[in-house]
């Protein structure tokens, strides 16, 4: 934000008590996240801003009730599309929950539809309730052994630096190019260095080695932490350790022991990935700080995490705390063991309470054609999704772990009928097809997937990390033909077959990935395919959708599937099916 002279006088005026501020809140116990203390004063706050505390007079008097004043939350690390709704509906979503400041890759948008998606993305963000900043994609396409929408190189990506709410170079994924110091990735690196200087980093399943490359380079953030050596390792490595909470990958309980005293300010919370039903049933960030609070963390390092060690990481300098200079972004908590959210405050205005969206309507620009025709496909046929077996019985299949993104490599035996796999409820090893649907290539990558538990019929979507082809699972090929299909003609989204019949589908026109209603008619979609999937047998733990979306992601061990193929990530290249 622009300081204008007039409004620096009115704030050092108020400060001064020369005149009243806009705001004072009174009655508070207010969160030093500084010190790790409360403390006690009225809040006054001028222009969006706090400019005291203290014994202020106002023109306008919030009686705090002896409630708590929170900074309000930071995501440090959000991928707005898993939400499945646009950024302007997704600030109605998250604000009740205590989040005013996220800061978000759209990697997945710009892997479907490149520049493109990400202006629209900034531009449906533009002037809401919520300060949405940008790390810029660094691995489009996420590697070269997928087929995405769009390529974007350095060059590409130059001219969103001068935007105001651009941050840096968002995770950077593909470890082999950087590790073997391809241009590709190193001209990225280079620009944001000149340019911005954040960088992000994606460090999944890498050992010291590969964090001393990554921080060599510059990088200074890793969300892909799964054990507590591993958090460690960044963290004496001078990375900042993003402890991450979202819909697949749940991997506070495991890492919060890492958090000390001592280290508390190198870590912070995100959410990463995280549907909209979740988002709605649990919370963002606020069921982070929950959450580890439950696990033993004092409740004032856990709102430090969420708040000001969030802000310092990516260099905002005016968000995280409640003092005087920072932006008027608050919480009232009526405790700080539940963290119940009593109001949020954005710039000094109410913008939710009790859990409910209060602030202005927020009139955001919708996407234009090339955004919502993206699913292009060539005619497909039963014969096209034969996985041949031709030498034994015996192949290589994916095996899901529920909640990770990280899957094992099994070894099994397989049912063959007339030379190809059949898959097996019994066995529960099911089929599962990427097809490519951004080229018209007619590209189809087969595999064996076992732990979806899936009894009859298929399931599809096209939100599938991070190319987002389409990608489907099945006990048959006609039903899983069939939820293909389903998808070319809804333009995208995801969807339950059973017996050759769409149970029902969630239409996501906007690049496969989001919605253009408001976040209750898509809540209910979701609620309609979480009861779709119990007629075809799913009774997991999981959400089998977003569990589906990320088997495609070829850069998280140890086997996925791409619309090359399956995909060994140990060796990075595409292996066979049949086992050696």
């Amino acid at each position: 934000m622009k300081l204008e002279k007039q409004s620096l006088k009115k704030r050092i005026a108020a400060a001064n008590h020369e005149v009243p501020a806009d705001i004072v809140i009174k009655n508070g116990k207010i969160i030093d996240v500084f010190n790790g203390e409360i403390i006690e004063g009225d809040l006054a706050i001028s222009e969006g801003v706090i400019v005291g505390i203290g014994e202020f007079e106002g023109n306008q008097i919030i009686d705090a009730r002896n409630r708590y004043i929170c900074p309000s939350f930071i995501d440090g690390h959000v991928h707005i599309e898993s939400s499945m709704v646009t950024p302007a509906e997704f600030c109605k979503v998250v604000v009740p929950h205590g989040v005013t400041t996220v800061i978000t890759d759209p990697h997945e948008i710009a892997n479907v539809s490149g520049k493109k998606g990400i202006e629209f993305m900034i531009e449906n963000s533009k002037d809401i309730p919520l300060d949405v900043f940008f790390m810029l994609p660094s691995s489009v396409p996420a590697t070269p052994f997928e087929n995405s929408g769009a390529e974007l190189t350095a060059s590409d990506l130059d001219s969103f630096y001068s935007h105001k709410r651009v941050l840096g170079l968002a995770e950077v994924m593909d470890f082999p190019s950087l590790q073997n110091g391809k241009d590709s990735i190193l001209d990225k690196i280079v620009a944001a260095s000149e340019k911005k200087g954040k960088i992000d980093g994606h460090l999944a399943g890498l050992g010291p080695d590969a964090v001393n490359i990554y921080k060599s380079a510059g990088i200074t953030t890793d969300h892909e932490c799964h054990t507590p050596s591993e958090a460690k390792e960044r963290l004496k490595r001078g990375m900042y350790l993003l402890i991450r909470e979202g819909s697949a990958a749940k991997d506070l309980t495991s890492l919060i022991s890492v958090v000390t005293e001592r280290n508390a300010r190198r870590c912070l919370f995100c959410t990463d990935d995280k549907h909209l039903d979740d988002l709605i049933g649990e919370g963002s960030i606020d069921y982070n700080v929950r959450l580890a609070i439950q696990e033993g963390l004092d409740p004032l390092i856990a709102i430090g995490m969420a708040t000001i060690n969030a802000a310092e990481c990516f260099g905002l300098s005016n968000k995280g705390a409640i003092a005087p200079g920072y932006d008027a972004d608050f919480l009232l908590l009526d405790d700080l063991d539940s963290i119940e959210i009593s109001e949020v405050y954005k710039n000094g205005n109410l913008v939710a309470k009790a859990g409910t969206y209060v602030g202005e309507d927020i009139h955001a620009p919708g996407p234009d054609s090339s955004l919502t025709n993206t699913v292009n496909i060539p005619p497909i046929s039963k014969g096209d999704l034969v996985i041949p077996v031709n030498h034994s019985d015996k192949a290589c299949i994916i095996e899901i772990i529920p909640n990770q993104l990280r899957t094992i490599k099994s070894v099994e035996t397989i049912e063959v009928n007339d030379g190809s796999f059949s898959p097996s409820v019994t066995k529960d090893q099911l089929k599962i097809c990427v097809v490519e649907r951004h080229k018209h290539t007619g590209n189809i990558g087969k595999g064996i997937v076992k732990g979806f538990g899936i009894k009859e019929g298929a399931i599809a979507t096209t939100v599938a990390h991070d190319s987002h082809n389409i990608v489907a699972v099945g006990t048959s090929d006609g039903d899983i033909l069939k939820a293909i299909q389903s998808l070319n003609e809804i333009n995208g989204g995801l969807v339950v077959v059973q017996n050759g019949k769409v149970i029902t589908s969630l239409s996501l026109p906007i690049a496969g990935l989001l919605s253009n209603h408001d976040s209750s008619t898509v809540y209910n979609g979701l609620m309609k395919l979480k009861s779709a999937l119990s007629e075809v047998g799913f009774t997991g733990t999981f959400n089998p959708f977003l569990t589906l979306s990320f088997l495609t992601l070829p850069v998280i061990p140890s086997l996925k599937i791409t619309d090359l193929g399956l995909f060994d990530v140990e060796s990075f290249r595409h292996i066979s099916v049949e086992a050696e």
